[in-house]
């Protein structure tokens, strides 16, 4: 096997397009697979790290490889894993410092991969880790969601909201969401109970006594989140300010953590006087919910919900046509044949 692969590199911070890059083939760890990727999907994460948003959060070195989920084939296993073996078809989400999935290869730990779900192209798989992943944690582990509880899935047409509002549904959900009229029929046809059109209403004056709010939006609309929910509820956000909590999980230190203590102030504040909670999401790799996912795809409950394709030489122009906002599912690069 050659020693080096092609990439989609970054080489410093800023709104610069990524570039095709000669990259050392990366090296197989004890507890880790290489996976040669056939198919990688385009998250709003990507234009984070790419303008430097995380640096807080993320020391990454140059050349960066973008990228944060993927499926391929496993051509090579380290010395301790017994699980997987050469040809097995895998997706995946790797940790936030091993990210680099715009990319020919990768050496991922094999808890961070599942087997891919049956009867998916690798272009479908690739759809599904990150935002399943996003979504599994929002509803399960920051908002403790039961079923026939109401929660509200902001941008119900996302990437994320798509595959939220059926993994809500598969939980016995009752599901609201905000869409433009353009993604009407595709959240009813994913089964979401109350579908607010955002151009005609404000979502916080027809909503009342929900359980969670899956906030992807942030601002105004994380801040009237808070107004429509129960005693007790909470709003789960992606895109509003990391918590204390979120620097000490991270391991940040003390003057991180008093930093985003302080980011964040406006927000707990609001909790607070609502008796609400707010929690911040950053998502962690899982092949044990990604285990789960597959079993739900498997049994009809979840469908990827692909926008796009692009090719892997036009990876710049997938990720432009991402940042304009107005795709319907995922964006998905195609690796390799």
């Amino acid at each position: 096997m050659s020693e080096t692969m092609q990439a989609m590199v970054i080489d410093k911070y800023g709104n610069n397009p990524v570039h095709e890059q000669t990259m050392p083939m990366p090296e197989v760890g004890q507890n880790e697979v290489r996976v040669k990727i056939k198919a990688a999907s385009v998250n709003p994460i990507d234009f984070k790290i790419r303008d430097g948003k995380l640096k807080p959060l993320l020391k990454f070195n140059f050349p960066l490889i973008l990228g944060n989920d993927f499926s391929g084939v496993v051509t090579a296993v380290g010395s301790s894993v017994d699980q997987y073996q050469v040809g097995d078809n895998v997706y995946g989400r790797p940790r936030k410092d091993k990210i680099g999935t715009f990319a020919e290869y990768i050496a991922i730990d094999v808890s961070e991969i599942a087997p891919m779900p049956e009867g998916l192209s690798y272009e479908e798989a690739a759809s599904l880790p990150l935002v399943g992943l996003t979504a599994y944690q929002a509803l399960n582990e920051m908002m403790h969601l039961q079923a026939g509880q109401k929660v509200l899935i902001q941008a119900g047409s996302g990437g994320v909201g798509t595959f939220a509002i059926q993994l809500a549904k598969a939980m016995d959900l009752h599901v609201a969401t905000t869409v433009s009229d353009r993604g009407v029929e595709l959240v009813k046809s994913l089964g979401a109970d109350d579908i607010i059109n955002y151009k005609e209403h404000d979502f916080s004056q027809v909503l009342s006594d929900y359980d969670g709010v899956f906030d992807t939006l942030g601002g105004e609309n994380l801040d009237k989140a808070f107004d429509i929910l129960k005693k007790g509820g909470t709003v789960a956000s992606i895109s509003g300010m990391p918590t204390e909590r979120v620097a000490r999980e991270m391991k940040l230190g003390w003057a991180k953590q008093k930093l985003f203590q302080f980011a964040s102030r406006k927000l707990n504040k609001k909790a607070r006087q609502t008796g609400t909670n707010y929690e911040f999401l950053f998502m962690h790799p899982s092949g044990d919910q990604l285990k789960k996912i597959k079993s739900l795809v498997e049994e009809g409950k979840i469908q990827p919900i692909v926008d796009k394709v692009f090719h892997f030489n036009e990876t710049q122009g997938a990720l432009e046509y991402s940042e304009q906002g107005h795709a319907k599912g995922k964006i998905v690069i195609q690796v390799s044949e």
